[in-house]
Order: structure tokens, then C-alpha cells, then sequence
């Protein structure tokens, strides 16, 4: 009988028709699975501690999982923190006690997006890790330091499984043809366009497989143009109040630090692409202007603020061109960090010296007793002195003069320099005669 949506006999979806049967056919987590590797030896052992798998979705987090509790004789429990509460953990706990009391089995918990739990479900995981109730096993996209408890981190090793990269894809494209019998319809070309949509995850590239396979007419081969109309483009992975935020926004800073103008245009590229706010990205660009380029090239902060105000009246997506001329111009702009160190400086000198008074010499004496006690007495009028520097001393009396702000030999900074050490030789000067006379 012809097979329909409802029939008993429908083929399982492909993903799921060629996940992996043993550890040695995970693809691309050979550093996590192989057979020297921690994780490898602890199955080789059959003594299994809790862990965590920190990875990119559909990079085989489940199935590593799945595969190590038949390969050690572990009673396999799934649940996702998506969908499950503290009733459902304390089912799963009471089964798993059971099941140890009676049938002298051991149950591997795998928990999928355990960092969605909160502190209290976290901590109610503790006792029964302790006691070897269950063999936890959590499965995370997100940086597991930020996102776990330091008590149940402290109890798991953390596996980081990479993203798949083009050989992996190539390698689970292989499998696919040969389980369908089928040579994948589309051109070299529009194979590669498939690696790329997947974006580092197995299980998409496997639905995109089939999704190919299925659209494809006999004897018809895809391009590049036509397999795009048939696969929706698929959304970055990226949260924007997650890892992937920090790490993209960590990117563009260090690229446009490092003058590399290609690279700042990518990363800023990649979180719009992905849907962050163009706001936060020109916030942190401003900074930047401040922080990294500062005096090197003063008017990268008007540029910022310019380049902020043109977004705030165009909005998205014209507005977006004046956020990829503010990273262009930061690029290639001269960095410094001198008046950066310097503030930290600065600031550090208050808090140690914060009582201190400023000369009387230099405060104003807007009242008869303020004059009566020296206020303002012998202040020199700097535009009136030759060269219009009088030499004085500006930090507290008693205090020896600190030097704080160092400026960089670059851009506008080389200017700002040579001055610096104009007035510096010339206060030395005056300092010289007036002590003299």
C-alpha cells in the first residue's frame, strides 16, 4: 500500500535515520569521543561521572549522550529544562531510586538546555549526584561558567564540542546519499551554498538534505539561484542575551582594535544579520571612540555621535550604512589608550590623596575672611605671563606632582605629545628661577 502522512510505515526523518550507532561515527568530536580522549577513557572504564556538553546545536549533544548509557549499561532518562519542572525532576529522581533498589541499575539522566534552569532546580540535582542516583549528563549552547551553579559545576567535568565545519558536512552528505541511494541533486556550487545555510549544525544540513531530495524533479540538478528559492534562509545562531551576543560584540572590538577593517565590517555585519540591536552596536562603537582611538584621532567621537544621530533619523535599514562607516572610520583610525590609563590613574590618586586641599593660591576669595586667610594670595594669571605659562604647581601642597596622562607617538596623539613635553620643560624652567631668586 502507498505510503501517506498517517501511514504506521513512514521512513523516520533522514537526521534521524543516520544518527550515529557507536561513538567512533560522531562526526567532527573526535577530540570528545575518541577512543584516548577523557570522555573516551571514561566509557572505556565503564565508570561514568556526571558531565556537561557545552556545544552549537546539532553538534551532537544527545546522541554522545544516548550512546555512551547503552555503551555502559545506563538506564537512559531524557527531559528538557524547556518543558520540565521541579515535578517532573522529582519523578525522574524517585524512578531512578527505584530502579537502583530493584533492578540494581544505574540511570544516565541527560538533561538538554539545562542551563534554562534556575538556581533552586539546579541545586535540586545535588544530593543525587552525590549519591550516584543518577549519572547527570546536561547538555548547554551557553557558557556553562555563567550559566551553571558554581555547587553543580563543581561536581561535573565540562566537554566542549565544536561546530561542524565543511569536511564534517561533506562527510554527513555522503551518508545521506548512500542511505537514500541517491546522488544529492545540485550542483558544486549549490552544495557548498547548503554548508554554508547549515552554519555549523548537523542535524540542519541533513533536514536541508531532505528537503532537496524531495523538491528535486527527476533528472533536475539545483544551482546556486534555484536551491535558494527552495530553502528559506535560515537566521544565525545568536542570542542576543546570551554567548553568542558577548561573543560577536567581543569580536568587533578586538577586530577594530587591531585595525583589521574587513574583519570589524564582518562581525558588525553578523549582528545585524542576526537581529541586535543597532543601538547597542552603536553604543559600544562610541566607546570604542573614546576608549581605543581617544586623542589619536579626536574626531572619531564626533563621528560616533554623528554616525548615531544619522541612524536614530533613517532608522533600518538606510541608517545601517552609517553604522558600517563608524566601523570603518574606528578601523583604520590611529589608537591610543593614553587618557583610558590615565583616568584609572587618575582616579586611584583621588581615592589614596581625597582629603587633600587644593593650593590657597589657586582658590578663589569671594569673601573678606577668605582673603584674610590667603585665598587667591599670589595666583599667577596664566595668559599674562610670558608665554602664557606661569609654571605653577596645581596639586595639593605636600603632594609630590604625578605624572598621569602618557600620550601615545600616533595620530593626533604625536601633537598632544610634543606639547605635554613643551610645558613639561618649561614649568622646569620657571620652577628653576623662581627658586633661584
Amino acid at each position: 500500500m502507498e505510503e501517506t502522512l498517517f501511514s504506521n510505515n513512514i521512513k523516520r526523518p533522514l537526521a534521524d535515520r543516520l544518527r550515529p550507532q557507536t561513538l567512533k561515527e560522531v562526526v567532527g568530536q573526535e577530540h570528545i569521543v575518541g577512543e584516548t580522549s577523557p570522555l573516551g577513557r571514561m566509557v572505556k572504564s565503564g565508570k561514568i561521572t556526571s558531565f556537561i556538553l557545552w556545544g552549537p546545536p546539532g553538534c551532537g549533544k544527545t546522541t554522545i549522550a544516548r550512546l555512551i548509557a547503552e555503551n555502559t549499561n545506563l538506564y537512559f532518562e531524557q527531559i528538557s529544562a524547556v518543558f520540565s519542572g521541579v515535578a517532573d525532576l522529582k519523578r525522574v529522581f524517585q524512578y531512578a531510586q527505584e530502579r537502583r533498589a530493584t533492578q540494581g541499575k544505574g540511570t544516565l539522566l541527560f538533561v538538554d538546555e539545562i542551563h534554562r534552569f534556575n538556581k533552586s532546580q539546579q541545586d535540586s540535582f545535588l544530593p543525587y549526584v552525590e549519591d550516584g542516583t543518577v549519572i547527570l549528563v546536561g547538555a548547554t549552547t551557553e557558557n556553562p561558567s555563567f550559566e551553571l551553579n558554581a555547587a553543580l559545576l563543581s561536581r561535573c567535568q565540562v566537554f566542549v564540542l565544536n561546530r561542524l565545519n565543511e569536511d564534517n558536512f561533506e562527510e554527513l552528505l555522503t551518508r545521506a546519499e548512500k542511505e537514500t541511494g541517491r546522488k544529492l541533486p545540485i550542483d558544486d556550487e549549490a552544495r557548498q551554498v547548503l554548508k554554508s545555510t547549515a552554519d555549523g549544525d548537523g542535524r540542519y544540513i541533513l533536514n536541508l538534505a531532505e528537503s532537496v531530495f524531495a523538491y528535486a524533479q527527476e533528472g533536475e540538478i539545483f544551482d546556486k539561484d534555484s536551491i535558494l528559492k527552495v530553502i528559506r534562509s535560515r537566521a544565525p545562531i545568536y542570542d542576543k542575551g546570551r554567548d553568542g551576543h558577548y561573543n560577536l560584540i567581543s569580536a568587533v572590538h578586538k577586530s577594530l582594535r587591531g585595525s583589521d577593517v574587513d574583519a570589524a565590517l564582518y562581525w558588525a555585519a553578523r549582528m545585524l544579520e542576526a537581529g541586535e540591536d543597532p543601538k547597542y552596536l552603536l553604543r559600544r562603537l562610541t566607546r570604542f571612540a573614546v576608549e581605543d582611538v581617544s586623542l589619536a584621532e579626536p574626531n572619531a567621537v564626533t563621528q560616533a555621535i554623528a554616525c548615531w544621530e544619522t541612524y536614530e533619523r533613517l532608522g533600518s535599514p538606510e541608517g545601517d550604512l552609517a553604522i558600517m562607516q563608524l566601523v570603518a572610520y574606528l578601523a583604520t583610525a590611529p589608537k591610543s589608550v593614553g587618557v583610558y590609563k590615565a583616568m584609572y590613574k587618575a582616579r586611584e590618586l583621588a581615592r589614596k590623596t581625597g582629603s587633600l586641599m587644593p593650593p590657597k593660591n589657586i582658590l578663589n576669595a569671594p569673601t573678606k575672611l577668605m582673603k584674610q586667610l590667603g585665598y587667591s594670595d599670589g595666583y599667577e594669571y596664566d595668559p599674562d605671563c610670558e608665554d602664557g605659562f606661569s609654571g605653577a604647581n596645581y596639586f595639593p601642597d605636600g603632594m609630590s606632582r604625578v605624572k598621569i596622562y602618557h600620550p601615545v607617538d600616533r595620530g593626533f596623539e604625536r601633537e598632544i605629545k610634543r606639547r605635554v613635553e613643551y610645558f613639561d620643560k618649561l614649568r622646569k624652567e620657571k620652577q628653576s628661577r623662581k627658586a633661584e631668586n
